[in-house]
């Protein structure tokens, strides 16, 4: 049984570099993480986007058809392969800032970070297979039903399927922590969420993403 699972938006920069502290604890303390999908597209479709959200849109669109992409990546291969893929993706989009075709040839574009990183490029072919859009709408609605519905992504479930599981949206955090500040975050998060009754810890001042 996995000791977290991790939610995520490839397209989402906070949630990259949230699961950068999340593969740091999880190789640190051999942690087993269940990487699960949820759209921005799906959320903010459903909730109606803003006049002037044309970047934040294209960027969801673009995350769906990734997701789809990751979905296919683990009925092939399993969770490992979406950690890969997740890696790949991320790597490119948020620390190389790599986005040209993103919204013009998206099947070229999965297809050559596929390629880069040695992962197989017929995976990229699934970026407009429905099958996968219901996995993903299928998660989506697992991950808000644990949280409410006013959050986006990252989410993550503690101890999912135990008696104190607990999920929370975030943390978000500008910089992923390493070595003994990666665990001190992790064991406070993780007290938080699992304890009963705590439903939000928030502050909305946001230090400049560091994808270092």
């Amino acid at each position: 049984m996995a000791d977290l699972e991790f939610f995520f938006d490839p397209g989402c920069p906070w949630a990259w570099v949230t699961s950068r502290w999340v593969a740091e604890v999880s190789n640190l303390r051999n942690y087993e993480v269940s990487w699960k999908f949820i759209s921005l597209s799906m959320i903010n479709t459903d909730k109606g986007y803003k006049p002037g959200d044309d970047y934040h849109k294209m960027m969801h669109i673009f995350g769906l058809k990734a997701l789809r992409v990751a979905s296919a990546a683990r009925a092939s291969a399993g969770n490992d392969a979406v950690a890969k893929f997740y890696t790949a993706i991320g790597t490119t989009i948020h620390v190389e800032k790599n986005r040209e075709g993103i919204d013009t040839d998206v099947h070229k574009y999965l297809t050559d970070v596929l390629q880069r990183h040695s992962l197989p490029i017929e995976w990229a072919n699934s970026f407009e297979d429905e099958t996968h859009t219901a996995v993903i709408r299928y998660e989506t609605d697992l991950a808000l039903s644990r949280t409410g519905k006013d959050v986006g992504t990252p989410i993550l479930t503690f101890k999912p399927g135990q008696p104190n599981e607990g999920s929370f949206f975030g943390p978000v955090i500008s910089k992923s922590p390493r070595g003994d500040e990666a665990l001190k975050l992790w064991d406070a998060v993780e007290m938080i969420a699992t304890t009963s009754g705590v439903a939000e810890l928030k502050r909305s001042l946001r230090s400049p993403l560091d994808f270092s």
